[in-house]
């Protein structure tokens, strides 16, 4: 336990003397602080906006979009990623289709979308369905085709039908790839939904920011922008230790 306290400590070793150098400079060497806080006042604004549950509910809001559009788009690209992966047929045919799309940034079909949907709840989770479903198409689909096709011929041989054979064999070995997926889709949701907010919706973290902007409020901008980094770190460790808790038993055979 000592050890892994120890661990921990040093980690935080760098953010620590990161928090000390800001507060040094803002308060000695920016004579004007309202545009460089020292930390202090921004973890007193922070303390501030949870105690009135502005920050919670903008929080909330910006969850909930980004849990809904990354759960559909990763589900779909998943869905078709496999599909893309598994027949050529499929493949030859919606590949031309995809490659059009996807160099296309997400946040690049936020004017259309205004005007095919209007400016409602929405469109922020359209922004982030389009942000999830390439990278998880593309990732499943590279894993399912790099599975070795000699185990797939020999579980034909001993009688294993199409969907056992994806099922028992192609997925688990895509698994990495599909993670790989996940892992960045995890991290760029939160920060188109951020964008979209900004644009066109009144609440989440990209309106509070916009909020921050208005009223020369750098300390609130300063709190959202840390909030988002965390966010984004624990999201993307969220699927780093599901990764890793289905599959340790490959990785560690003897575990």
């Amino acid at each position: 336990m000592a050890k892994i306290i120890i661990s921990y400590l040093n980690t935080l070793k760098p953010v620590i003397l990161l928090f000390i150098v800001w507060e040094i400079s803002s308060r000695y060497f920016f004579p004007d602080q309202s545009l460089f806080p020292p930390a202090s006042q921004v973890f007193k604004c922070f303390c501030l906006l949870v105690s009135e549950g502005l920050l919670f509910n903008h929080v909330k809001a910006s969850f909930l979009r980004v849990a809904a559009g990354f759960f559909l788009g990763a589900c779909t690209g998943l869905v078709l990623g496999i599909a893309m992966g598994w027949n050529e047929v499929i493949r030859s045919n919606i590949s031309p289709i995809i490659s059009i799309l996807y160099p296309i940034p997400a946040i690049g079909w936020l004017p259309l979308f205004i005007l095919w949907i209007g400016i409602n709840e929405l469109l922020p989770v359209m922004i982030v369905f389009i942000c999830a479903f390439f990278p998880m198409l593309y990732n499943t689909m590279t894993g399912v085709k790099s599975v070795d096709l000699s185990l797939v011929k020999a579980s034909k041989m001993l009688g294993a039908s199409e969907w056992q054979v994806l099922t028992t064999i192609v997925l688990p070995l895509a698994l990495p790839n599909i993670f790989t997926g996940l892992k960045l889709e995890a991290g760029m949701a939160w920060r188109v939904i951020i964008a979209a907010e900004m644009v066109a919706i009144s609440t989440g973290l990209g309106s509070l920011l916009m909020k921050g902007e208005s009223l020369l409020r750098v300390d609130i901008i300063i709190v959202c922008l840390l909030i988002l980094s965390l966010l984004c770190f624990c999201s993307e460790k969220i699927f780093l230790l599901i990764e890793n808790k289905l599959t340790s038993k490959w990785r560690n055979p003897d575990a």
